[in-house]
């Protein structure tokens, strides 16, 4: 059972949905990577990440996309690359990341309530 936070913990929590702009192969991650630059808007801007999700995406498919992320984490070094979001993802029966995203367009950088 997951542990219980109030609602001010959920509230410092920055998730938006941003546009993957830019998309590569990261084949010096110890697991099978794509690296992403995702659009945020005018306020955030582009930031970059790493995820594994090379299961049900290619950077080819992923350009374009738009998906959720945390975006108040700090930095988090991943080899010679540096993460500054955390895409979001659930896994699917085989235990394969599937990105989270709006079904509908919504504005780049627009912040989860």
């Amino acid at each position: 059972m997951a542990e219980t936070i109030g609602i001010d913990d959920f509230l410092r929590v920055d998730i938006r949905a941003g546009r993957v702009v830019r998309a590569e192969p990261f084949p010096e991650a110890r697991r099978p990577a794509i690296k992403l630059w995702i659009d945020f808007g005018p306020e955030l801007g582009e930031k970059k990440t790493s995820a594994q999700i090379t299961t049900h995406y290619t950077p080819e498919t992923v350009i374009g996309r738009q998906v959720i992320a945390v975006t108040n984490f700090p930095p988090r070094q991943i080899g010679s690359f540096m993460s500054e979001v955390l895409v979001l993802g659930l896994s699917d029966s085989q235990g394969d990341i599937v990105l989270l995203g709006p079904d509908v367009p919504v504005p780049d950088g627009a912040r989860m309530h």
